[in-house]
C-alpha cells in the first residue's frame, strides 16, 4: 500500500526564542545540521516507499515551506490553514485531499531523529498494523525520567507493537521515574501511521463536528501558485482539538509501535544542547564563540564574537538584534520573555532583524526617528511588488548585481555603485533580471517608516 507523508509545519517555537520567532519559527531554521528541520524531516523519508507528500502550514509561513522544499526537490502539495485549529483538523484536511486511500505517515516538521535507520525500521514494522485498520502511534523508548513529555502505557502485544492501554499527561519527576522503571511506558512522539479512511471514520465517530467542518472546507479548494487554499469560513467553524484527544484516546484500535531512534522534539534550548556535539567540557557552540573555564553550556551566535569566561550550565544566544542569557535549568521560561515582548507590542517576538520574503530578504541595518537603512537581497529572477508609499521616500544604491527598476513612468537598469531616488507617492518596483543575487542599500526617509505603508498594485506572489 502506498504511503502519503503528512508534514505538520505549523507552530511558533517560542521556547527557542530569540532564534525562533513567530514569523520565522524553528521548523524553518538549521538548528541541528546544515538542513532546516523541515528539510531534514523530508530527507529522512528516503528509505521508505513514499508515493506522495502533503505539507500543512499557515498563510504566513507558506513561502518558507515552498522555497525550502523546492530546494531539495520535495515540493508535493501544500495545504494552507486559514486559522490554527490544532492537529486533529489539520490531519483531516490531509486525509480528505488524498486519493486511493493511502497510509498517512504523520510527522512534525520540527523533530530531530539521529538514527534514521531505526526510524525507517519502526515505520516499516508499523505498516502491516496500519494496513489492517489499526491507528498506529510511535512511542519513543524513554532514556530518562523526562517531565516535559506525555507518555503512552502499552498493553498486550499486537504484531510489532502493543495495544495502547492509556495516554498519560506530563508527569512529575517521581511519576516519570516510575514510568521509566516500569519499562511499559513510552514518550508520546506525535507521529502516526494509519489509513486515511480509518482516521476519517474514527474522527467522524468521535468528533463529527470537526469532520463536518473539514469536509465542508475541502469541498471547494483553490490552487494558488504552489498552494491549496481551503474555505476559510467553513474551516473557522471547526473546533480546535489535538488528534490525541479527538481520536487516539477514544478509539479501540490504537496501537503503539516502539521507536528508539535518538528522537527529540527540540522543545527548549536544553534539549538542543542534549543532541548537539560537545567539547571535552560539555560545551556546545555554534558560530564565532570563544570559551575559557566554562562547562556544560550552549553558546550560539549568528554574527559577532561571543566570549564566555567561567560560566556553567548557561545558554547564551546572540542574534543580530537580541542577546539572551539563561540558566540551562530555566530555559522553559524563555517563552515568557517572548510573551511579554508580544504584550508590550515589541517586534522582537515576531521578526528577526533579517526578514525573509518570497523574493529574498532584507536586514534593517540602522534606524532613527525619520530614517531607516536596509540591506536588501533579491534572488535571481525575483521581483518585489509594484507599489507606492504615502509617507516615505527611498534611495536605492546597488552594491552588487543588476537591478531592473521601475520609477514612475520610467524603467531602467542599475549596476554596481549606481543609484536612484524614489519620491513619496511614486509607483515603483524592483527586479533582479540577472543570474546572481542582487544586493542593494535602501535608505528610507519620512514621517512614517512602518512596513504597513505599502500600497501594492501588482504582486506575483499573491500578497494583498
Amino acid at each position: 500500500m502506498s504511503i502519503c507523508t503528512v508534514i505538520m509545519a505549523g507552530g511558533s517555537g517560542t521556547r527557542l526564542w530569540p532564534l525562533s520567532r513567530a514569523m520565522h519559527p524553528k521548523q524553518f531554521l538549521s538548528l541541528h545540521g546544515e538542513d532546516t528541520m523541515l528539510q531534514a524531516t523530508m530527507k529522512r523519508l528516503s528509505k521508505l516507499d513514499v508515493d506522495s507528500l502533503v505539507t500543512i502550514c499557515n498563510e504566513e509561513h507558506r513561502f518558507f515551506v515552498a522555497e525550502q522544499l523546492r530546494a531539495i526537490d520535495k515540493l508535493g502539495s501544500i495545504i494552507l490553514e486559514p486559522v490554527g485549529r490544532n492537529t486533529a483538523p489539520a490531519i483531516a484536511l490531509a486525509a480528505l485531499s488524498t486519493e486511493k486511500d493511502p497510509l498517512l505517515l504523520v510527522l512534525a516538521a520540527d523533530h530531530v531523529i539521529q538514527d534514521e535507520d531505526a526510524f525507517t525500521e519502526a515505520v516499516t514494522n508499523a505498516v502491516p498494523l496500519a494496513e489492517s485498520g489499526k491507528l498506529v502511534t510511535f512511542g519513543i523508548v524513554p532514556t530518562e525520567a523526562h517531565t516535559g513529555y506525555g507518555y503512552i502505557k502499552r498493553g498486550n502485544q499486537q504484531g510489532a507493537g502493543f495495544v495502547v492501554d492509556k495516554f498519560v499527561e506530563k508527569p512529575n519527576v517521581d511519576v516519570a521515574q516510575g514510568y521509566l522503571d516500569s519499562g511499559d511506558h513510552y514518550w508520546n512522539s506525535g507521529m502516526f501511521l494509519f489509513k486515511a479512511s480509518r482516521y476519517l471514520e474514527e474522527l467522524k465517530k468521535f468528533r463529527p463536528d470537526i469532520h463536518e467542518a473539514c469536509e465542508a472546507s475541502m469541498a471547494q479548494t483553490a490552487h494558488d501558485l504552489d498552494f491549496i487554499r481551503i474555505d476559510k469560513e467553513k474551516f473557522e467553524a471547526s473546533p480546535s482539538d489535538s488528534i490525541d484527544y479527538a481520536v487516539m484516546e477514544n478509539t479501540v484500535d490504537a496501537v503503539v509501535v516502539p521507536m528508539s531512534a535518538g528522537w527529540s522534539d527540540i522543545g527548549s534550548w536544553s534539549s538542543l544542547w542534549d543532541v548537539s556535539s560537545k567539547d571535552a567540557d560539555g560545551n556546545a557552540t555554534h558560530g564565532d564563540v570563544m570559551l575559557h573555564d566554562s562547562v556544560n553550556s550552549y553558546v550560539r551566535t549568528d554574527g559577532q564574537l561571543v566570549a564566555a569566561v567561567g560560566v556553567k550550565d548557561l545558554v547564551v544566544v546572540a542574534t543580530k538584534d537580541v542577546l539572551m542569557v539563561a540558566d540551562k535549568n530555566s530555559v522553559q521560561d524563555v517563552k515568557i520573555i517572548a510573551q511579554k515582548l508580544k504584550s508590550d507590542s515589541r517586534s522582537e517576538w515576531e521578526f528577526q532583524r533579517e526578514v525573509y520574503r518570497p523574493w529574498g530578504k532584507y536586514d534593517s541595518v540602522d534606524n532613527g526617528e525619520r530614517y531607516q537603512v536596509k540591506r536588501i537581497t533579491v534572488k535571481p529572477g525575483a521581483k518585489l511588488s509594484v507599489q507606492m508609499h504615502h509617507h516615505r521616500a527611498e534611495h536605492w544604491i546597488v552594491v552588487s548585481g543588476t537591478a531592473k527598476v521601475t520609477n514612475g513612468d520610467k524603467t531602467f537598469l542599475l549596476s554596481e555603485n549606481e543609484s536612484t531616488f524614489i519620491p513619496v507617492g511614486v509607483v515603483h518596483a524592483l527586479e533582479n533580471p540577472g543570474k546572481v543575487e542582487l544586493e542593494l542599500i535602501e535608505v528610507q526617509s519620512g514621517s512614517y517608516l512602518g512596513e504597513d505603508d505599502i500600497v501594492r498594485f501588482d504582486d506575483r506572489y499573491g500578497r494583498a
